[in-house]
């Protein structure tokens, strides 16, 4: 398996919503349609975090906090949600999308209709905000869907062993949003999503990322063509090494999500040494792009808002972040799924939710994508 700073995408199969066998149940290497579904998500969690470095400067973009979509989640879920405990730290949900329309048509990403949703990360900053984790949520766990209202009001009812990725697409993001809590016990206290467009933008906004491989990647799929050794990506490059799975592991979303991991510390790290303060431009550039491709919940829904959110996680260090993938197991009945691993996954729940350290045991997935 090639090890590098950065993540491959998780491929989707967003017409179906199915994902390719994995061969003898092990991951055999995915369809066209589905690699289109990259790594949006791997910035995500750096949406609340990209503006901290803006420190008092924020206030100089307020002319771009139209940018910024901001989805009511309080009123979408109602009271049907776990209860904040005193002391559970924060934890935000991001998650990425690609509506294949507009800027995104043009990254190659297919020509399907419909937003798509790529795999979900819950990020939880502890009390004190100094070491952030975040758990990935593999896009082809099984779980159950609670009852949720789409955005238009309709009733959509509760249904069992519903693929996670499908959620977004066939009901809106506060569903998303409300099964992730039940799936966990953990109160989501914000939610962010970006686009894959804004994946591009970003990365180019800052300069590009600085990311090593151990091996050649030469992916006609992807279009990546990368020798051993260190390079710098700029947006395209970073989307084509997101996507690629072709070499890695065996090709599975498992295998690819801890590429993910390390890609998205990389991008936090860029920023991190991004000198904002000195250069309001580029900041300017920066927030710009961000916010354009931004949906929050709505009491980040404004720069103010976000940039103050994000200056209360300025001692949170990327190098200390911690990456979990939920601890997954190969469904019995179809093994091209997975489905939580017990007593693993809900171990690691309880400790975010208690704001405590996560046993190691919790951390062991025993479907691994061959990694």
């Amino acid at each position: 398996m090639s090890h590098v700073s950065t993540p491959s995408s998780a491929d989707a199969d967003a017409d179906t919503g199915t994902a390719p066998p994995r061969g003898g149940g092990r991951g055999r290497k995915r369809g066209r349609t589905g690699r289109r579904r990259t790594g949006r998500w791997i910035l995500l969690s750096l949406a609340v975090l990209v503006l901290a470095g803006a420190g008092t400067g924020y206030w100089l973009y307020s002319g771009i906090d139209g940018n910024i979509t901001g989805l009511d989640i309080d009123r979408s879920i109602g009271d049907d949600r776990p209860e904040k405990l005193p002391t559970s730290g924060q934890n935000v949900l991001i998650l990425g999308s690609d509506s294949r329309a507009g800027a995104n048509a043009k990254l190659n990403t297919g020509n399907v209709s419909g937003a798509r949703s790529d795999t979900a990360l819950v990020m939880h900053i502890p009390e004190g905000r100094k070491k952030a984790v975040a758990v990935s949520i593999p896009r082809d766990t099984l779980v159950t869907r609670p009852e949720c209202t789409k955005a238009d009001g309709t009733q959509v009812a509760s249904a069992k062993r519903v693929m996670f990725n499908s959620i977004y697409s066939q009901v809106g993001p506060a569903c998303v949003v409300k099964t992730v809590e039940q799936l966990s016990g953990v109160r989501m206290d914000h939610y962010v999503e970006i686009d894959f467009a804004g994946f591009k933008g970003l990365v180019d906004a800052i300069g590009g990322v600085t990311v090593t491989v151990d091996q050649d990647i030469h992916d006609s799929s992807s279009g990546l063509d990368l020798t051993k050794g260190t390079h710098k990506l700029d947006g395209t490059q970073s989307l084509e090494f997101v996507r690629t799975r072709h070499g890695i592991g065996d090709g599975s979303d498992l295998g690819r999500i801890g590429l993910q991991q390390q890609f998205m510390i990389a991008l936090l790290a860029e920023i991190q040494k991004q000198d904002l303060l000195g250069s309001p431009v580029k900041a300017y550039k920066i927030a710009d792009k961000l916010t354009a491709a931004l949906t929050t919940d709505s009491e980040l829904a404004s720069l103010t808002k976000l940039a103050e959110f994000g200056r209360s996680l300025n001692g949170v260090n990327p190098s200390t972040m911690e990456t979990i993938m939920l601890p997954v197991a190969y469904d019995k009945v179809d093994p091209n799924r997975v489905v939580a691993a017990e007593p693993q996954a809900s171990t690691l729940w309880k400790a975010i939710r208690a704001d405590t350290t996560i046993p190691e045991s919790a951390k062991k997935s025993p479907a691994t994508g061959g990694n």
